[in-house]
């Protein structure tokens, strides 16, 4: 397989998921570019490259198109594999890594995104719980997958920093508009002093985007959502 094909990434800069390839490609020094979609918008390219799920991101490497976020991230490690390791070279700390990152997408994501769009307020305070039940579980996984040491994948980071990491902005903003603090001290000491590590991370600070600008961007995509909503 030739690793100096071309390599593309489509995504958006305020989407979690289309941050994970870009963190992976810099972890492995992969040279990229990137082509932006627009906001509440699916451009013909995108919807002809990615035709099943019609979403980003979606990496293209020579010929090849790669669809679904960790399934690229996965496709990076491997294509790339004289770099630093992204999934964990032991089968079961391989087998848990990717436990994690599924319960990242199934139940944490789907609580912060109840959290902040769910109808009514009694939906948001449950997807609120679940957060925070959520934070309590991925507290103990990091305790046990980091050994003491600074990320989930040990002295650098990860598949699993990668799925979790990638949600970080988001969740600014989901305590600026709840107005509470989800990750904390006394609760979550382990995922604070992560989460530092994993954004001044040379990889993902230049990606990580401003919590105020996802904050814009939660007004647009409201208006948007408002906009095509059927009268009532």
């Amino acid at each position: 397989m030739a690793k100096s094909e071309a390599v593309k990434v489509v995504g958006a800069w305020s989407s979690p998921f289309a941050m994970r390839p870009l963190i992976a490609l810099k972890i492995k020094s992969v040279e990229y570019e990137c082509l932006e979609e627009e906001i509440g918008c699916k451009s013909k390219f995108l919807l002809k490259s990615n035709p099943i799920h019609k979403k980003i991101p979606v990496l293209i490497h020579g010929d090849k198109l790669v669809c679904e976020s960790l399934i690229i991230v996965e496709y990076i490690d491997e294509v790339w594999s004289s770099a630093p390791s992204i999934l964990p070279s032991d089968p079961y700390d391989r087998a848990i890594a990717k436990f994690w990152a599924a319960f990242v997408d199934d139940k944490f994501y789907p609580s912060m995104k109840e959290s902040n769009t769910g109808v009514g307020e009694e939906a948001k305070k449950a997807g609120l719980e679940k957060m925070v039940d959520g934070l309590a579980l991925l507290e103990d996984a990091y305790v046990k997958c980091s050994k003491g040491k600074p990320f989930f994948g040990g002295n650098q980071l990860g598949y699993l920093d990668i799925a979790l990491g990638c949600f970080l902005g988001w969740l600014r903003v989901t305590e600026k508009s709840l107005q509470t603090k989800l990750l904390d001290e006394a609760k979550t000491p382990g995922l604070v002093n992560w989460a530092e590590s994993f954004c001044a991370h040379p990889a993902v600070k230049d990606v990580m985007p401003q919590t105020d600008q996802l904050i814009e961007v939660s007004k647009t995509v409201a208006k948007l959502r408002a906009a095509s909503a059927p009268p009532k």
